[in-house]
Order: structure tokens, then C-alpha cells, then sequence
């Protein structure tokens, strides 16, 4: 079983992949708000989110205000995923 430091950096590593912000956010800080003016990230971006989570840890986000919560920054999705990771 992956510690949470490790599946934090592999999710960092993940969503940095998955939106193609390698040029942009190589060294994504774990605890910056992911939606909002500093990074640019939309819907679409979030969805791209949910569906990297539900494809690699079998996780599924339907409630968009649950979303919200889990979707804040890298360390929350991590924490989720370790709690909820059905993969």
C-alpha cells in the first residue's frame, strides 16, 4: 500500500500529465487551489480530473458540490483516494 506522500506525488505527477501542464506547473504545489485565476483550470479541466480518478482508482465524483470539496488541491484528492480507492 502507497503512503500518502507517495500517492500525492503520483496524483501531481498524473493531473500535471493529464492537462498537459508540464510547461506550466512542473513542480505543482500540493496545496494550491487547482480552480481558480492562479492556474487557469476550468470544468472541462475538472472533468478530465473525475474521469483520471475514476479510470486508475476506481473512484467515482457525481455530486458537483462533493466535487468541490475533493477537487481543491492535490493533498484533498489524495486524501480521498487513499480513504475511497476501489483499484
Amino acid at each position: 500500500m502507497q503512503t500518502l506522500e507517495e500517492l500525492t506525488e503520483q496524483l501531481r505527477q498524473q493531473i500535471i500529465a493529464c492537462l498537459h501542464l508540464e510547461e506550466v506547473y512542473d513542480d505543482l504545489d500540493i496545496l494550491m487551489p487547482l480552480f481558480g485565476e492562479e492556474t487557469g483550470l476550468d470544468s472541462i479541466d475538472a472533468l478530465e480530473i473525475v474521469v483520471l480518478l475514476e479510470k486508475h482508482y476506481g473512484i467515482k465524483i457525481e455530486d458537483s458540490k462533493v466535487a468541490r470539496k475533493i477537487l481543491y488541491n492535490v493533498k484533498t484528492i489524495a486524501e480521498h483516494v487513499q480513504a475511497n480507492r476501489v483499484l
